[in-house]
């Protein structure tokens, strides 16, 4: 039988970023509404690591097979750590993307160039066949422009300097390797390895 995953998810670039770094083991990743139809589960947690635990034990409980779920966002230091686990609804629940950059961009105004600081962090939960769960949690360091950068990626992307570079002017196999989300991708990955399943 072909070895499965749930990804608590039904985000296309996840699902794809996933299944090329899964190809190797044989494993299909599955996205959540195939899985479970449209379910969305209250994240209620006050960290990324306990709503990637809520929204992988929902889905867990249900499909009683393996499942992947991720919580991630944007941490700046001028703001407190804020908008955080917040980071979609920092603006607001009908906030554009634009919404949510121009309010960082408008909060920090007064912020000197050392306190730009700022990290995108990204937690998944895997729970194993077992029921067992697996946290992997990493980071990526940078600092929130004054203005927007580029034009891929989504979210934050266009403030978040990496260096001289913005996430959204990134080619996505770089930032696939240095994001936040790339490399606690990578550390679950070096975990199935390691798992031999």
């Amino acid at each position: 039988m072909e070895k499965e995953i749930v990804l608590a998810s039904n985000n296309i670039k996840k699902l794809e970023e996933i299944s090329k770094k899964l190809s190797e083991f044989g494993i299909k990743v599955i996205p959540q509404n195939d899985a479970v139809g449209d379910i969305e589960v209250e994240e209620t947690g006050t960290t990324f690591k306990e709503n990637a635990i809520l929204k992988a034990e929902a889905i867990y409980k249900i499909v009683k097979k393996p499942v992947l779920a991720d919580d991630s966002g944007l941490e700046v230091d001028y703001l407190n750590g804020k908008p955080g686990v917040y980071s979609n609804r920092f603006a607001g629940p009908t906030a554009t993307d634009d919404d949510r950059i121009n309010l960082i961009i408008n909060s920090l105004k007064n912020a000197k160039d050392d306190e730009r600081t700022a990290r995108f962090v990204c937690s998944i939960c895997y729970i194993d066949k077992k029921g067992e769960k697996h946290i992997f949690e990493n980071y990526c360091e940078g600092i929130i422009a004054k203005e927007k950068h580029g034009d891929n990626g989504f979210g934050y992307d266009p403030i978040f300097m990496v260096g001289d570079i913005s996430f959204a002017e990134m080619a996505k196999e770089t930032k696939n390797k240095i994001s936040h989300r790339g490399k606690a991708i990578d550390d679950f990955v070096s975990y199935i390895r390691n798992q031999n399943i």
